[in-house]
């Protein structure tokens, strides 16, 4: 029997209409949809009825399947002839874990094809204003996971300060730890940060303060991940519509 192929796909932040159309057209025709909790009801919905969905949605400490069961399982279903997209919020390679699963995949003879999406870090950029990279604040932007093993032996230093931006995925239940950290590595109390939550949906929040105030901020605003923490100048930009949006957030 000749092999299906798994597609990554990235989902994006979770509007339809920032799919790559790429994306959309698998969708849209997969026989097998391999999801994350974070892929959104809307996405889903565009499945053919047929569809055989699996959910494979991971929190914190809890995994409906460890992740090397997830690429077996990927395996498994293109080993029986199925084409599988293997469906992730934001883009498979930015803290997606696509990576080892199209590692293992060709390790097994198994085709696959990665379509791009768009990260929460950029989706987010987008529905806020935040310009991540911008002449007169930051001209370096870095990615990093807040939620990983070995958080304070990790080196962040000239990751975060003076015309540089700093944008931290996973990093609410760490927060404190975050702010320590930096601190710790020469960024002073005061340095702006930005916490967005669910961003570039509909119900996304922007909260603002102080490098100091992070674990207050956080911890007051009852933020929740999926969240995003942008730490540096550009977070605090005078923008009447990024005003707007922090006031919103308060209210």
């Amino acid at each position: 029997m000749e092999y299906g192929t798994i597609f990554l796909v990235g989902a994006g932040p979770g509007d339809p209409d920032l799919l790559t159309l790429r994306a959309a057209r698998l969708i849209e025709r997969a026989q097998v949809i391999v999801h994350d909790g974070l892929v959104s009801p809307e996405i889903m919905a565009m499945a053919r009825p047929d569809a055989r969905l699996i959910s494979v949605a991971k929190k914190r400490a809890r995994h409906t399947l460890p992740q090397d069961d997830i690429n077996l399982l990927l395996v498994r279903e293109a080993k029986k002839g199925h084409d599988v997209v293997r469906l992730k919020g934001g883009d498979p390679l930015i803290f997606g874990r696509g990576g080892e699963e199209a590692e293992l995949a060709k390790a097994h003879g198994v085709k696959v094809e990665i379509v791009p999406g768009i990260s929460a870090a950029n989706g987010m950029a987008a529905a806020t204003h935040i310009a991540l990279t911008h002449r007169d604040a930051a001209s370096i932007v870095s990615f990093v996971a807040g939620q990983c093993k070995g958080l304070s032996d990790q080196d962040w230093s000239g990751l975060a300060g003076k015309g540089r931006t700093l944008v931290i995925y996973m990093g609410v239940k760490t927060a404190p730890q975050i702010a320590e950290k930096l601190m710790a590595d020469g960024l002073t109390p005061d340095v702006p940060v930005a916490v967005v939550e669910n961003a570039a949906r509909a119900d996304m929040r922007v909260v603002r303060g102080p490098l100091a105030g992070l674990p207050d901020l956080v911890e007051s605003h009852k933020i929740k991940s999926p969240a995003l923490i942008v730490i540096g100048d550009v977070t605090a930009r005078e923008d009447a519509h990024l005003e707007h949006i922090a006031l919103e957030a308060h209210q």
